[in-house]
C-alpha cells in the first residue's frame, strides 16, 4: 500500500469541511443543512459515490465553488468521503449539524488552512488515513498570548 498527500483546492476567503459518509443521501442531507444553517452561505459540495456506477455526486449555489469541490473529491478519489466549500460561513456554524447528520461518520477537518488528505491506495481503491491541517505549533502560549486569544473570541462574538 501506497500513500499519498493530497493538497486540497480551497479557494481564496472560503473554508472546507471534509469528512466520510455512508450514503448518498448525504449529499442532500448535507447541502439542506448549509441552506438552513447559514442561508446566505455559498457553498460548493462533492461525495464520492462508493459503489454501483462511483461517480461523484454534487450540490450546492455556486458553479466555481461546485467545480473545486468536485476537483477535490476527484484527486482524493476515496469512496463515500465528502468535500464541502464554504464562503460566507464558517464551519463552526455548521459543524454541529453535520455531525448529527444520520449518514456522516466523521469530519476529518474543517479549516481555511493549507489542508493535505493522507490517502492510502490499495487494489480495491482508497481511503483516507488522516489529514494534515496547517502547520506544527512553534511553542506554548504565554500569558500575553491567553490574553490576545481571549480577546480575539470576545471581539468575534464567540465569547462575552
Amino acid at each position: 500500500m501506497d500513500i499519498i498527500a493530497v493538497p486540497l483546492g480551497i479557494p481564496a476567503g472560503c473554508n472546507v469541511i471534509a469528512g466520510q459518509s455512508h450514503f448518498i443521501k448525504s449529499v442532500e442531507d448535507i447541502a439542506e443543512i448549509v441552506v438552513t444553517t447559514v442561508p446566505g452561505a455559498a457553498f460548493g459540495l462533492a461525495f464520492c459515490e462508493a459503489s454501483g456506477p462511483c461517480l461523484i455526486r454534487t450540490d450546492g449555489n455556486d458553479d466555481a465553488l461546485v467545480a473545486a469541490a468536485a476537483d477535490n473529491a476527484r484527486r482524493v478519489g476515496a469512496g463515500h468521503t465528502f468535500h464541502l466549500l464554504l464562503r460566507g460561513a464558517y464551519p463552526i456554524n455548521l459543524l454541529p449539524a453535520i455531525k448529527q447528520c444520520q449518514e456522516v461518520c466523521t469530519v476529518f477537518c474543517a479549516t481555511a488552512n493549507p489542508v493535505q488528505v493522507l490517502v492510502v491506495q490499495h487494489e480495491q481503491g482508497r481511503g483516507v488515513v488522516g489529514v494534515v491541517d496547517g502547520e506544527s505549533p512553534r511553542g506554548t502560549e504565554d500569558a500575553a498570548a491567553r490574553e490576545e486569544r481571549r480577546q480575539f473570541l470576545r471581539k468575534i462574538g464567540y465569547k462575552r
